[in-house]
């Protein structure tokens, strides 16, 4: 993949979670899309979570307290990402970017605060029959020469002229009741202090009703954090996650998480609606 080690690859710091990386947001413009354009990967230097930053995750989301969950690596993901989109070389608005599928696998296993160079690639998809666009943003995590973990985020870029906006698949599976919890008023707020993710559907109504919604949602990855710190009930581990984000799910509501221990599948419902489903695997015992 790399004719130099991804060590000594120039690296960039990543830029820090919060406020200030989304408020160039609304300042960044796109541009005609014609084919599929090749962009230049991104390299950014910076540590695994540290052991006060994932004290708090786990305690938020479920987690036993002295873990490195797998989706704690998307918190490195998602900001390599909004860099990547929100550079000038990258073609789309990130303004109305809606996030649709997400996956992350754990290659290795570092100490919490392990220096790490994350290399991310962006994949423009052919214009859909609808003329949507799909993009697609894979990150690969290095401890020198040895992969940590990947995370690959596919995002709808340009709405197509049919109706909807999230890429077909495969029906939600049957499967048993498992689980579930309420998510909390407070719960985008919070979650946005833990991520950095400050995207104001997540905040409060009015900020919400600013972009088009009736309500503010939760971040979809903390719907999966949730499901993730339960199915490892009995002491499993995790080692990898793939979701499809369906529907939104607004604060204040009841999520009902369905598995069967002996499929990897699983699903999250939300007001009779299916919100994700995905498909999880664990270390071996």
């Amino acid at each position: 993949m790399f004719q130099i080690p991804p060590s000594q690859l120039p690296a960039a710091p990543l830029p820090p979670a919060g406020l200030a990386i989304l408020w160039r947001a609304p300042f960044k413009r796109g541009r005609r899309v014609d084919g599929t354009p090749q962009l230049p990967a991104t390299v950014f230097g910076c540590a695994a979570p540290g052991p006060a930053g994932l004290a708090r995750y786990n305690a938020a989301l479920g987690f036993a307290p002295a873990s490195l969950p797998v989706t704690a690596w998307y918190l490195l993901a998602q900001r390599a990402h909004l860099a990547t989109m929100l550079a000038p070389g990258f073609p789309f608005r990130l303004l109305g970017m809606v996030h649709v599928e997400n996956a992350i696998v754990e290659h290795a296993r570092v100490a919490p605060g392990t220096p790490l160079r994350l290399v991310t690639t962006v994949c423009v998809e052919p214009a859909t029959q609808s003329g949507a666009r799909f993009c697609v943003l894979e990150t690969t995590a290095w401890d020198g020469t040895v992969p940590v973990f990947g995370c690959v985020s596919k995002y709808l870029a340009l709405a197509g002229r049919k109706s909807g906006t999230r890429p077909e698949g495969r029906p939600a599976p049957a499967l048993p009741v498992f689980g579930g919890w309420q998510v909390g008023h407070g719960d985008g707020r919070s979650y946005a202090r833990l991520s950095g993710d400050w995207n104001p559907i997540h905040l409060a109504r009015w900020t919400a009703q600013l972009f088009g919604l009736r309500a503010p949602i939760i971040h979809g990855m903390h719907s999966v954090a949730r499901a993730v710190a339960l199915l490892e009930a009995g002491g499993k581990r995790a080692t990898s996650v793939s979701v499809r984000f369906r529907a939104t799910v607004p604060l204040g509501s009841t999520v009902r998480l369905r598995h069967a221990p002996d499929t990897p599948l699983f699903v999250l419902e939300c007001a009779g609606r299916t919100a994700v489903d995905g498909e999880i695997a664990f270390a071996p015992r």
